[in-house]
């Protein structure tokens, strides 16, 4: 019941949001293109998510470097390996990373689920950290590459 009511409550808010949203764009208030291409939904588990997106529909928000042992897709986790995290992004997906912060960009293959914890998009494999430059936490750019083979 409590899931329920929790999934209950999400999908309230999202339609709130979006009522917001076109209240505003009703009133003629003007918004600044930027700003407008940054409410997306996306609909992931049964649930409605709203996320930050860039101009181009990439997904933006904070990495971190996660070190699970056994990944989602029944991997050991290697640790030198361009992998990385996500929650809603089919298992096998290629994504290129680029940090906000330093300007480099990574690709890498998506083999577990995560993060679970709100404003983070992606959690890196160490690996793929390094090659980033990210140490902790960064603002990073997702593109979404395809599915490998």
């Amino acid at each position: 019941m409590r899931n329920q009511n929790t999934m209950y409550r999400r999908s309230i808010k999202a339609a709130a949001l979006t009522a917001a949203l076109a209240c505003v764009l009703a009133t003629g208030v003007e918004i600044r293109p930027s700003a407008a291409a940054r409410l997306t939904y996306f609909h992931s588990n049964g649930k409605l998510h709203l996320v930050n997106t860039d101009r181009n529909g990439g997904l933006q928000g904070i990495a971190s470097v996660y070190h699970d042992r056994i990944t989602a897709n029944g991997e050991h986790m290697n640790p030198n390996a361009m992998t990385a995290a996500h929650k809603s992004l089919p298992i096998g997906s290629r994504v290129t990373v680029h940090n906000k912060r330093n300007g480099r960009s990574a690709t890498v293959r998506i083999n577990d689920r995560g993060p679970y914890v709100t404003g983070r998009v992606i959690d890196l494999s160490p690996g793929a950290a390094r090659v980033l430059g990210v140490d902790g936490l960064a603002p990073v750019a997702l593109t979404v590459n395809g599915r490998s083979t």
